[in-house]
């Protein structure tokens, strides 16, 4: 199906009924000269092209946010920014329409092409967009299967429009069914089985699946199935000669032995003359659902090394993958059992080292730990303070903890500022929001170390809080025209709970005589009772002047025993949440600040039946190697110039400048900002926290501590920063390395097409704008007017 996307503060989609109205929404006068700006280079032009989306099936309502129904036609984005090039690819398109299911194929406002097709029921959008591109051996962005994809158009001539089956304007699923399938889907992806190559799942925007092994195997298992009808022999003779050389890997091997125990098998089976067919159709029974065609008969080369290829087996084979072979087909107990397992075998030996970052580590590093699939490890040399509070925590949750200690030991010092790079002084000011999966452990690995933490300002809390209460008390006792008693002058309670009234924290803001507040809030949603406020209408004010200095809060009341004070409020705060609510709960503010304010951390999942991790003993001995820090957080006041902290935060914004100038991502320069402020109040409390002694490995900490928390923003929040700012949904993982993208030699050319690529303008003014800053910075030289050459440094080298 088509349908329209139009844009009223939020996306709503309009259904396109015909060709007729495909045409003429792509011809109007308007469209037509945004789409001659846009070929110019005029970006803004181009975001206000005509818009589709052609992944969505049967909706049953308009709006956009939220679908949750997917169609039988999926898009495909290919890429090409020469016009020779891109003539021959239209002919290689449209020469396999038919086989890869084609139904619309359209020329893009950058000289690309816009393909939809068919999608193989049962199977995802990346599972498709992988078949295709290994079918047609044409480079694909693993960046664009999501649902909600939206599609600039160009114009309904025949030289931007090649080609529209009217097919592609009927669903054929039913409204209930489009919403199954969906949900089926997300289970497939939640679960890890969708069968693609472990590239595929990494921001790539010119990925070749065809030269991985998986996705080779899947494309040509459709292709062997879609030719088996007509020249079985065929099919037979290439699957022989691809299984000939073949090695079983580890995964195959697993299922192969772990499908033979489920059958009852043994190998003699598989050699006994009377019996080895039957063999093979059992063992086909239980494999054809876990192995591709090409693994089965890896597997039966090792079975039956001297028959495997014999024209019966082959025969028995292709029937069985012809007729029993089943992407959607549910799978049995046994096979959910062995393809989990075996899965797992696939991705450990896969997987990407964890990059590790320490204060040597090089700049262009980043690019590889923005592409990472997981964030960078803490480093093994971490200061006194940081061993301290995470001596017995294993080593899964040390980062989180890492992370979450900041706000309760913030909290001790009062009235404690340091002097920031750009001279202003910043109070230590500290949130954390641990953004993890449910069941991972988000509370029950800081509950004993921030508890332990806090336990001197709460035992005094308590305390105040039973003097309170016997001043309430006796305040109510008392008649009206009885004296009322004074309210004590010294009631300081830091530690508030998450249901406090606004009236209650300006109290406890005014009584705690300049000490920072503290909360621990366990579900990040119990922060609408702070704010006041929920859904929409939440602008969250109040978390945002947590973090400001000198912000103005207060409350003006005119009853003579209503509480009236003003200030500035300093609520130091740790929460939990899942990913899917943390883009819920800030999904109409993601511009507005409360997400740069944020300080992230997250917990790895583990594979399935892990082993429970285990903590050590929170008890005396770990209180008494707290207290010295704790005590001297306590004594600290007063403005502090910590030029070891200044160095290091001056250091830090040069190598987040320097990035955000290779990459030209805004997104990462913006949430930056605040980041290194967060970064920087780090290192000053460890710096107060060893009483005022500055160590060396507070630099790398803070380091890794910054890029850790970017990582997390810019993978939860990124691409949706993008969409809002932009209204164009977009999914690069994190920032790219525009020079690293360039020859060592490259002219002007080179780099606007770069650019073009990356989705920035392509103006001469812009290009030579950003190469000038790259000159400057030592990071290019100037050979010609046109031409210029890497330095080593940017190339990794020295």
């Amino acid at each position: 199906m088509i349908y329209r996307i139009v844009n009223k503060g939020k996306k709503f989609a309009y259904l396109v009924k015909n060709r007729e109205d495909f045409i003429a929404l792509r011809n109007t006068k308007e469209n037509l000269d945004n789409l001659a700006k846009a070929r110019k280079g005029d970006e803004k032009a181009k975001a206000q092209l005509v818009q589709f989306a052609y992944n969505i099936g049967v909706l049953n309502s308009s709006v956009l946010a939220g679908c949750k129904s997917i169609g039988s036609y999926f898009f495909h984005d290919v890429d090409c920014y020469d016009a020779e090039q891109s003539a021959a690819m239209a002919q290689q398109i449209l020469a396999k329409k038919d086989e890869i299911g084609l139904m619309l194929l359209e020329k893009s406002a950058s000289g690309g092409y816009h393909l939809v097709c068919k999608r193989l029921p049962g199977t995802t959008i990346l599972e498709n967009q992988v078949r295709i591109a290994t079918i047609l051996q044409i480079e694909m962005d693993t960046n664009v299967h999501d649902l909600q994809r939206v599609v600039f158009s160009t114009s309904g001539d025949e030289n931007d429009l090649l080609y529209l089956n009217d097919e592609l304007f009927e669903e054929p699923m039913t409204a209930e069914e489009c919403e199954a399938e969906y949900a089926r889907l997300k289970e497939r992806e939640r679960k890890g089985e969708e069968q693609v190559p472990a590239g595929a799942k990494k921001a790539r925007k010119h990925y070749k699946p065809w030269l991985e092994e998986l996705g080779t195997n899947f494309a040509n298992l459709r292709e062997l199935i879609n030719n088996a009808t007509e020249d079985k022999n065929k099919i037979r003779d290439n699957s022989c000669n691809s299984c000939q050389n073949k090695t079983v890997d580890e995964r195959v091997r697993f299922v192969m032995e772990a499908v033979l125990k489920a059958k009852g098998l043994e190998k003699s089976d598989f050699t006994d003359i009377g019996g080895r067919h039957n063999a093979v159709k059992i063992f086909l029974s239980g494999a054809n659902q876990l192995l591709s065609k090409e693994e089965a008969n890896g597997a039966l080369a090792e079975l039956m090394p001297e028959h495997w290829a014999d024209e019966n087996i082959q025969a028995c084979v292709a029937d069985f993958y012809d007729k029993y072979y089943n992407p959607t087909q549910k799978l049995t107990k046994d096979q959910e059992g062995i393809f989990t397992q075996s899965r797992r075998l696939k991705e450990n030996e896969s997987s990407q080292p964890t990059l590790e970052l320490d204060a040597n580590t090089p700049m262009h590093e980043l690019t590889k730990l923005f592409a990472s699939e997981t964030p960078p490890a803490i480093p093994k040399d971490v200061p006194k303070l940081v061993k301290a509070v995470t001596c017995n925590t294993p080593d899964k949750y040390k980062a989180t903890v890492a992370q979450a200690m900041f706000p309760g030991l913030m909290a001790y010092p009062k009235k404690l500022n340091f002097v920031y790079i750009d001279n202003q002084v910043r109070e230590l000011r500290a949130n954390c929001l641990i953004v993890a999966g449910t069941g991972t452990g988000k509370d029950s690995c800081t509950k004993q170390p921030l508890t332990r933490i806090i336990a001197d300002m709460k035992a005094r809390d308590e305390e105040n809080r039973k003097r309170l209460k016997e001043f309430n008390d006796e305040f109510n006792s008392k008649a009206s025209n009885k004296q009322k008693p004074q309210r004590p002058a010294d009631l300081i309670i830091q530690t508030i709970k998450s249901d406090i009234t606004k009236a209650a924290l300006v109290q406890r803001m005014d009584e705690a005589q300049g000490a920072p507040l503290y909360v621990r809030i366990n579900e990040l949603e119990q922060w609408d009772k702070i704010e006041g406020s929920t859904g929409r209408g939440n602008q969250f004010t109040t978390l945002k002047l947590c973090d400001d200095e000198g912000n103005d809060y207060g409350t003006d009341r005119a009853g003579t025993q209503s509480v009236m004070g003003s200030g500035s409020l300093h609520l130091n705060w740790n929460a939990n949440t899942t990913t899917a609510k943390a883009i819920k709960y800030f999904r109409y503010v993601l511009t507005d600040g409360p997400i740069s304010r944020l300080c992230l951390a997250t917990i790895p999942e583990e594979e399935i039946g892990a082993e429970i991790s285990v903590f050590g003993t929170y008890d005396e001995k770990y209180d008494a190697a707290l207290k010295p820090y704790i005590e001297n957080l306590k004594q600290a006041t007063g403005t502090i110039d910590c030029k070891e902290a200044r160095k290091l935060a001056r250091k830090l914004k040069d190598e987040c400048a320097d990035f955000a100038r290779l990459s030209q991502d805004r997104v990462f320069d913006n949430l930056s900002h605040r980041a290194l402020v967060i970064a920087f109040r780090k290192a000053c409390l460890l710096y107060a926290a060893n009483g005022m002694k500055w160590e060396k490995s507070i630099e790398t900490f803070c380091r890794w501590s910054l890029f850790y928390d970017l990582y997390i923003k810019m993978t939860v929040f990124g691409d949706l920063i993008r969409h809002a700012d932009d209204d164009i949904q977009t999914s690069k993982r994190g920032p790219q390395n525009l020079l690293v993208m360039l020859p060592t030699n490259f002219t002007l050319d080179d780099a606007k097409r770069v650019r073009q690529q990356q989705g920035y303008s392509t103006d001469t003014y812009h290009t030579k704008k950003m190469i000038r800053s790259w000159i400057y910075r030592e990071y290019v030289t100037q050979e010609t007017e046109h031409s210029f050459k890497k330095a080593l440094i940017t190339e990794g080298k020295k």
